[in-house]
């Protein structure tokens, strides 16, 4: 049976802008790859479940608070989505 295997299709570019549009107090186009996520937004536990969730809804991606808490950048956190949506 040929099994097909699913893949993120999704550039950072498009990851990031859908970051800044799930948090409202997040002013456009400040994020970058490198960007240091604590220096734009805390991981409280609220916004660590919006960020959940927004994973889970846009890329069929389940994460956890371990993967936030041990990403520093957005670069890490594109990572681990990418890489959880490639195993899947």
């Amino acid at each position: 049976m040929l099994q097909i295997q699913r893949t993120i299709m999704i550039v950072i570019e498009e990851f990031i802008k859908g970051v800044e549009e799930e948090f409202e107090d997040m002013e456009q186009g400040k994020l970058k790859p490198d960007s240091a996520i604590k220096e734009h937004f805390t991981w409280d536990s609220i916004n660590a479940l919006i960020f959940i969730a927004h994973v889970n809804v846009e890329y069929d991606v389940v994460i956890n608070a371990d993967d936030l808490v041990n990403s520093n950048t957005v670069q890490d956190l594109y990572n681990v989505v990418s890489s959880k949506a490639n195993a899947a």
